[in-house]
């Protein structure tokens, strides 16, 4: 089989809208879902749905944001891309940068994930399994890709709706808990429970950055966006409201498994090892989105030498950026076999954090002929971006901006080295 490389590789448009939709609605469901409302209904608590739609409207703006760029720099990248083209190219590096570093942490968590849910005992061999197996399935290309997440989406969808139903439906469901009421959590308790309830909307700029391979990109790329992060949220909703009416505020909050505890709560335990299954499913769909994000921003970055060029190698079978998928394979397995992920997921939140306040600079630089969005988009988005950012604990923060620091200090000296050559 033979490969290409550099500025003649160019990948193969094969995802249409549909398939866009389930890569996005993928990476957005992953196992956050299945644990995310009990540590928001903690800082939250009675306005743990006020949290949730404080998440949605930064979401939304980052996706409106993401979605115009997208259509008009239709390669794959993300905000990689974006930044270098609207703001310079240290801007795009560093959304590049805090991306592939907080995705790859991201990456190792999905996958003790699935691990942990599947035997506690042997979670990291476990781990590595899962992501050698999905980096082998995107080797073969991005139809592979989206098939595998076509059928784990079905199934996790279908696990979730049984939590919904017998949440909703059952004789333990109590309405009258899903009120607005009671204490008023501060405004550090509310922004922190929307922070935590943005990371689990996170996933819908998979489909961005997967620009280079979407078909009639212009039109599929913010349609699909559309439908993936409005299709989540109302799954979210949901969710969340079946927690809430059975578990109640204090007891969802001190849930360490909510959704298996609403099951059980519920009257139907047999449901509990159903409910685990679906969450080692999620973790396996976001897995397999995330390593198809990750390796294209690679790729994008080694095309433009910020990263070995050869990284940028475009398979002429399969169409994708088989080097870089193998790259990023290689290093979640060495993250997940030797890394403490508690503290690289606090680096992971505030680098997608970062990485949106970049992408939101980057859609204010639209003109008014590139159908850029409504002021007020970008400027919520950034704003809400930054918030969200510095009201995460602070060793989140401080490894975030650390982080963030040494790649800045890695462009410099690159440039330091150029500037000499030339």
């Amino acid at each position: 089989m033979t490969t290409s490389s550099g500025s003649q590789a160019t990948p193969s448009r094969v995802l249409g809208t549909a398939d866009a939709v389930t890569v996005g609605a993928a990476a957005m469901i992953g196992a956050g879902v299945f644990a995310v409302f009990a540590p928001a209904a903690e800082e939250a608590g009675a306005w743990l749905w006020v949290a949730l739609l404080i998440a949605a409207v930064v979401a939304y703006c980052n996706a409106t944001s993401s979605a115009r760029l997208a259509a008009r720099h239709p390669e794959s990248g993300g905000t990689y891309v974006y930044g270098r083209e609207r703001l310079g190219e240290l801007w795009g590096y560093l959304a590049g940068w805090a991306f592939t570093v907080g995705k790859a942490a991201s990456c190792a968590a999905m996958a003790l994930t699935f691990g942990a849910y599947v035997a506690p005992e042997l979670a990291r061999p476990l781990a590595v399994a899962a992501v050698v197996a999905l980096t082998a399935v995107n080797y073969r290309g991005l139809r592979t890709s989206a098939g595998l997440a076509r059928v784990l989406l079905a199934a996790v969808l279908a696990v979730l709706a049984a939590v919904a139903a017998v949440g909703l439906l059952g004789s333990e469901a109590n309405p009258a808990q899903l009120a607005v009421s009671g204490h008023w959590p501060g405004f550090f308790g509310l922004l922190g429970a929307a922070g935590m309830l943005f990371f689990a909307f996170a996933g819908y700029a998979r489909i961005a950055t997967l620009g280079g391979e979407v078909r009639d990109p212009a039109t599929t790329i913010p349609r699909a966006i559309g439908i993936a992060l409005a299709g989540v949220f109302v799954v979210y909703l949901v969710v969340a409201a079946a927690a809430l009416t059975v578990l109640g505020r204090d007891g969802l909050a001190e849930s360490s498994a909510p959704l298996a505890d609403t099951v059980a709560a519920a009257g139907w335990p047999e449901l509990v090892p159903v409910v685990a299954v679906g969450a080692a499913l999620a973790s396996l769909g976001a897995l397999l989105a995330l390593i198809l994000g990750v390796s294209r921003t690679v790729a994008a970055m080694a095309s433009d030498g910020h990263l070995p060029r050869s990284l940028a190698a475009t398979h002429e079978r399969f169409g994708g950026p088989h080097r870089a998928e193998a790259a990023v394979g290689a290093v979640v397995c060495l993250i997940v076999l030797v890394s403490d992920l508690r503290g690289a997921i606090g680096f992971s939140a505030f680098g997608v954090l970062v990485y949106y306040t970049i992408t939101n600079a980057s859609a204010l630089r639209l003109g008014p002929r590139e159908n850029r969005p409504p002021l007020l988009v970008p400027v919520v988005g950034l704003a809400g971006c930054l918030v969200l950012a510095f009201t995460l604990p602070l060793s989140s923060v401080v490894s975030g901006a650390a982080v963030i620091a040494a790649g800045a200090a890695v462009w410099a000296l690159r440039r330091l080295v150029l500037d000499r050559r030339g």
